[in-house]
């Protein structure tokens, strides 16, 4: 075993790389860029050296800086994460020539795995199933037409060098292909240098299961089951569980020995993980009650197809797609349901010595779900999110059985979400016997998540857990588009509670400043008669009234809103362990609310919601609105403007494209008018919050 290793990487990834190695005797070297100076992953390790600036090419990509750190501080070994310069074979060489150990899989395994055609070439080389299409190298347009006709529409063209959704479309018949091709060729130069293309067939209903693989240096290779990643937005992970809903022990095994065997044909040693894109289809064939034969594994392009117990559930063919040549951020599914740490065996297996356990000692237990918490705004398109973690309160592990709830992240209460790196904060696992139970914590777990500050997807995954298709395990790729009605701009709270909550954190607050003096209390006491206090509210976009009457004898009632939508009823509340417990309108509920300036971020069991709260002094004679400003919703660049000044626009026109954290960003009208002024040029850096354009109302 090492007795010291360099991490190459930052954020809970770095995290939980420092913790198994503490847990192991192993000393650990962070590196860290400028804005990461005071980060979570610097403090968790023994040695920290800074590598420069706040973007990633001048930091975490600078891999001879990061060499040169390994070999000052006496390193003997480097584990890249996952990202940045996890799949970098060229990285992994440097490594290898300046006498460290890569703590992955030799440089010919990652390149060879690199490239989306040649990869497929080998897999299909090495009798691993592939999606029927077209992977040659002749480009000609006349060809990869033909190719797609072959193959049947409707098919998909994807980028071979490409990867996150990037160069990729989907065509549903031919006389739509030669405009997607010149499409998809335009972003992959652009994106990946290479304009390659492949073609393959266009898979219904897909989800998107993936083995976890790991080899030895001594000839072993085993896979530790599966994972479901289908929940997906953008092409990227939203929950992850293991083992996948539905997947028979029969496709399980064929899945695994397949994904062993193009570990195998790369000569594969560490983690890794091959991704299946499995095609569910109805079987009218199957009689009810009893199982479709599996077909013999047959090599080349053919699919392994698989039946289910029961005529309504369908069969399923896999087909290889694509091996992640690093560990994954999922892993942790995969250690919860087989009591391992995956981290260790790589440290174990990247020092020499074999796999701990053989294919026939690995066991499953229960069911394990991954929720990703991003920074970013669902209802937005998922527009990703910067902002500082004013509140980040996290499950009460206590509260569950030992092991069921686990939080791996790399951020504390403070910390700065910025524009430069990936988005995710946290990653949230739970663990239970069945897959109800796993839910059912997930669901609680998520409610006790508290962040303020910046941004979440936390309730959005509370929404998704809950949606029919997700609870039934109804699983595809298409899953977030289909329940787009039940998992997008939800209330969960309403107004009358979300009132009520702010109305009684403002008594509280105030009676914990004033102490025990009345009249430095603005709890409309009185020696006799009645008091009314008026309150003023934003929520849902909509400016509310609200009216508190203090009784003689100290009760409290509550008016919400105006005329015939107005809700009365008397406000009882009392301070608990957790928070406030308030009654109103029938509704009994313990919550907690966080306040940042004027917003009350409110937190119940059934979700949380925003108020903000009108200082009606403060805001007396003030205009009810500020006129056209359009800001920048993050820090970024200007990529373009689509307009100039003088020109007249409508109501969700395109103004302009702002880029930040890896990605375009497009700025609308908010109303018809006309631009009165530019205020920076394409190239500018801005900062959140900076007007970009003067417009002047219709």
């Amino acid at each position: 075993m090492f007795s010291k290793i360099l991490i190459a990487n930052r954020g809970e990834i770095a995290c939980r790389v420092a913790a198994t190695a503490r847990r192991l005797g192993v000393r650990t070297v962070a590196v860290c860029s400028d804005v990461d100076a005071h980060a979570k992953h610097v403090a968790l390790c023994d040695e920290v050296v800074n590598l420069g600036g706040a973007a990633p090419k001048d930091s975490y990509l600078k891999w001879q800086a990061i060499i040169d750190a390994a070999r000052a501080t006496g390193a003997q070994a480097v584990h890249p994460g996952y990202g940045f310069l996890s799949e970098n074979e060229a990285f992994a060489d440097a490594c290898t020539q300046a006498g460290l150990v890569f703590i992955g899989p030799p440089s010919s395994a990652i390149l060879a795995m690199g490239l989306k055609a040649e990869s497929k070439q080998l897999m299909e080389k090495a009798g691993v199933p592939l999606v029927p299409g077209y992977h040659g190298s002749n480009q000609d347009p006349v060809l990869l037409k033909a190719e797609a006709e072959r193959i049947g529409y409707p098919v998909l063209i994807k980028a071979s060098a490409g990867g996150g959704g990037k160069g990729m479309r989907a065509v549903d018949k031919a006389e739509d292909f030669e405009a997607a091709l010149a499409s998809c060729k335009r972003e992959a130069i652009n994106s990946f240098g290479s304009d390659a293309v492949l073609i393959e067939k266009y898979v219904q209903r897909p989800r998107h299961i993936e083995i976890q693989v790991f080899c030895d240096t001594h000839g072993n290779g085993v896979y530790l089951f599966e994972r479901d990643c289908s929940v997906q937005r953008r092409h990227q992970k939203v929950l992850e569980e293991a083992p996948a809903p539905g997947l028979s022990p029969e496709m399980r095994q064929q899945m695994g020995l397949a994904a062993v065997a193009a570990a195998r044909a790369v000569n594969y040693v560490g983690a890794g993980t091959v991704e299946f894109i499995v095609e569910q289809r109805d079987d009218p064939s199957a009689a009810p009650g009893r199982p479709k034969q599996a077909s013999t594994p047959s090599g080349g392009s053919e699919p392994h197809e698989v039946g289910s117990v029961g005529g309504n559930k369908p069969v399923m063919n896999f087909f290889f797609m694509e091996m992640n040549t690093r560990l994954q951020v999922e892993h942790p599914v995969t250690e919860a349901i087989t009591g391992l740490d995956l981290v260790e065996w790589q440290l174990r297996v990247a020092s020499g010595e074999p796999l701990p356990l053989k294919q026939d000692e690995l066991r499953m237990h229960g069911h394990a779900i991954e929720a990703r918490i991003c920074a970013e705004n669902p209802d937005k398109q998922f527009l990703p999110a910067t902002g500082t973690l004013r509140v980040y309160r996290k499950p009460d592990a206590s509260a569950f059985t030992h092991g069921a709830v686990r939080v791996d992240d790399g951020v504390r209460p403070g910390d700065t979400i910025s524009p430069y790196y990936d988005s995710m904060i946290a990653k949230l696992i739970v663990h239970g016997d069945t897959r109800e139970q796993a839910l059912a914590r997930l669901d609680v777990a998520l409610a006790q998540t508290h962040i303020v500050g910046v941004a979440n997807n936390v309730q959005f995954l509370r929404h998704v857990v809950r949606s029919p298709s997700f609870a039934q395990a109804q699983l595809d790729t298409a899953l977030i588009p289909r329940e787009a009605a039940v998992l997008f701009k939800q209330e969960p709270l309403g107004l009358a509670l979300a009132a009520a909550a702010a109305v009684s954190q403002t008594l509280h607050d105030e009676a914990q400043q004033a102490g025990s003096d009345p009249f430095s209390r603005r709890d409309g006491w009185r020696s006799h008669g009645e008091f009314v206090r008026r309150f003023a509210f934003v929520f849902g976009g909509e400016t509310v009234q609200a009216q508190l009457r203090y009784a003689h004898d100290g009760a409290l009632a509550l008016t919400v809103g105006e005329g015939e939508t107005a809700v009365t009823g008397p406000l009882v509340w009392r301070v608990t362990g957790a928070g406030l417990e308030v009654a109103f309108n029938g509704q009994r509920t313990e919550l907690r609310v966080d306040w940042q300036g004027e917003t009350a971020h409110v937190f119940a069991a059934q979700g949380a919601t925003q108020i903000v709260e009108i200082d009606l002094l403060a805001h007396a004679g003030e205009a009810a609105s500020e006129g056209g400003r359009l800001t920048a919703p993050m820090p970024g660049k200007v990529v373009s403007f689509a307009v100039k000044a003088g020109d007249s626009v409508k109501k969700g026109q395109a103004l302009a494209v702002l880029e930040a954290m890896k990605m375009e960003h497009t700025i609308a009208a908010p109303g018809d008018g006309q631009v009165a002024e530019l205020l920076y040029a394409p190239g500018d850096q801005v900062a959140e919050g900076a007007e970009l354009i003067k417009l002047t109302p219709a």
